[in-house]
């Protein structure tokens, strides 16, 4: 199987499994991810998780021999497959973590981004390197990075299509945290610090940031403000307001 799912506990693992491509994406693999986005919006897992197969590679990105010769629609057409299925991972309803255990490039590290967060492996290398082949990222890497490392960086990365290493994605916020050790396990740990939380709380708080890099301040605070009430409504915060002053756990019930 090119892409195994599993459920370990209360997440939904995805491992990319080609290791001996370094976990490249075909298209035929990208479909297939779009599937397995689609069980796991369905599913009762708190988050979801992405990783390779192989101590290599997290995603080498795009499978070129399956690009070179492609005709100008065929091509946009599996660009907007890419930025199609990459937008489900976005929308998920509850929130991804990359597991970036060795290489992430290309499409690799656009699938990196489009999780809620990301943490690394010390071995980890990541970059967008499609200016070396007289392309440009396309399936989201020009639209999200940015937005994560901020413009400045992400046109140098882009611009140069060079590699950064673990400590400097690190640094520069490209990933969250570095981790030793089982990835998996790793992964579930992190997942943890805020899966304990309200899954539609969390989703709240997930929407409220990202919209506010897309909007005015002041529309921004709008949007906070119909949120967090819309929090306010929420069983979850009634337990987690209780819980405080009685001075004890919160048990949230995700409602």
């Amino acid at each position: 199987m090119s892409i195994e799912l599993k459920r370990i506990e209360e997440f939904a693992v995805v491992t990319l499994n080609r290791p001996e491509a370094l976990n490249a994406l075909s298209f035929s693999l990208i479909r297939e991810l779009g599937q397995l986005f689609d069980r796991v919006a369905a599913s009762d897992a708190r988050a979801l998780l992405i990783t390779g197969a192989g101590p290599k590679a997290f995603c080498a990105g795009a499978d070129i021999k399956e690009l070179a010769g492609r005709t100008l629609i065929p091509h946009k057409q599996g660009t907007e497959l890419g930025q199609w299925t990459f937008a489900r991972l976005d929308r998920l309803p509850m929130p991804s973590v990359a597991i970036v255990n060795g290489y992430a490039f290309g499409g690799g590290l656009e699938l990196a981004l489009a999780c809620t967060t990301r943490i690394a492996t010390r071995n980890a290398k990541m970059g967008l390197p499609e200016i070396k082949l007289g392309l440009i990222p396309g399936y989201g890497g020009t639209q999200r990075l940015p937005r994560v490392v901020g413009e400045a960086r992400a046109l140098e990365m882009i611009m140069t299509g060079r590699t950064v290493d673990a400590e400097e994605a690190l640094r520069i916020g490209l990933v969250n945290r570095l981790v030793e050790g089982d990835p998996v396990a790793q992964g579930m740990a992190y997942a943890r610090e805020f899966t304990c939380h309200s899954l539609p709380v969390l989703g709240f708080a997930r929407e409220a940031v990202q919209r506010a890099l897309a909007t005015p301040l002041s529309e921004g605070l709008r949007i906070e403000a119909d949120l967090s009430t819309l929090a306010f409504q929420t069983r979850d915060s009634v337990e987690g307001m209780n819980a405080f002053m009685e001075k004890r756990k919160a048990r949230f019930e995700d409602r």
